[in-house]
């Protein structure tokens, strides 16, 4: 499967050891950007720097010293989006949309209120928890975001 040229993905593999982490996340890279898309290194900005990454994905103070790269921070409420816009977030991602299975049992905004925060943002945003092609439909945002989501994306 091929994504959107201007996708991108959040690497995290916080399982993998320290050497291991970053030859995955330098072979992922490589493809990424030979692909047209942006790689963020979730945790702290000093590190995605180090390593080459094009954005930061993390907590809005964490996000808010990464300067120099593109700022990425989850939103679950309207009090973080404030804190997001605080912290000079380029993007939101408000989760979680839907019920997930990394989550099992976890509230979830829905559609409604996925909407009115993202109607609130300043900046753009991405859906994720839950989310597959069908879904994003119903929310409208400016992209989303999955894991095991984009099988079906994949296939439709």
């Amino acid at each position: 499967m091929r994504l959107p040229v201007g996708s991108g993905f959040v690497f995290r593999h916080y399982h993998l050891d320290p050497a291991a982490r970053r030859a995955r996340f330098r072979r992922l890279q490589r493809i990424a950007h030979r692909r047209g898309h942006v790689v963020a290194l979730a945790g702290d900005p000093a590190h995605a720097r180090r390593w080459g990454a094009d954005a930061v994905y993390g907590a809005p103070a964490t996000v808010a010293r990464g300067y120099g790269l593109l700022r990425i921070v989850t939103v679950h409420s309207l009090r973080e989006l404030g804190a997001a816009h605080r912290a000079r977030a380029d993007l939101v991602m408000i989760s979680p949309v839907f019920p997930t299975r990394s989550h099992p049992g976890s509230a979830v905004l829905g559609v409604v209120r996925a909407r009115l925060l993202a109607r609130r943002a300043r900046v753009p945003v991405v859906m994720l928890g839950g989310m597959d092609a069908n879904r994003a439909m119903q929310v409208e945002p400016h992209g989303w975001a999955a894991i095991d989501g984009l099988a079906g994306w994949a296939a439709g």
